[in-house]
């Protein structure tokens, strides 16, 4: 099938010229002073917009426990 009304490279162009990336805005956690992306709980402490959301020791301390019980059981 032949295309009836063929874009043009500029037409084609100008439409994809929002398609580009952008790069990712850092900002510094108010509670431990790390960078971290905007919008986002920061990944050090687990506060997002100065309350406690994520339990990081907790989550810290789950995985140790998982990875314990995979190495007796593959023993």
């Amino acid at each position: 099938m032949v295309v009836r009304m063929r874009s043009t490279k500029s037409h084609t162009k100008n439409r994809r010229s929002h398609h580009a990336l952008l790069a990712a805005s850092f900002v510094f956690c108010e509670n431990c002073k790390e960078p971290k992306i905007g919008h986002t709980v920061c990944l050090k402490c687990g506060f997002y917009r100065g309350r406690k959301v994520l339990d990081l020791v907790r989550k810290a301390e789950r995985k140790q426990k998982k990875e314990k019980a995979k190495k007796a059981a593959a023993k």
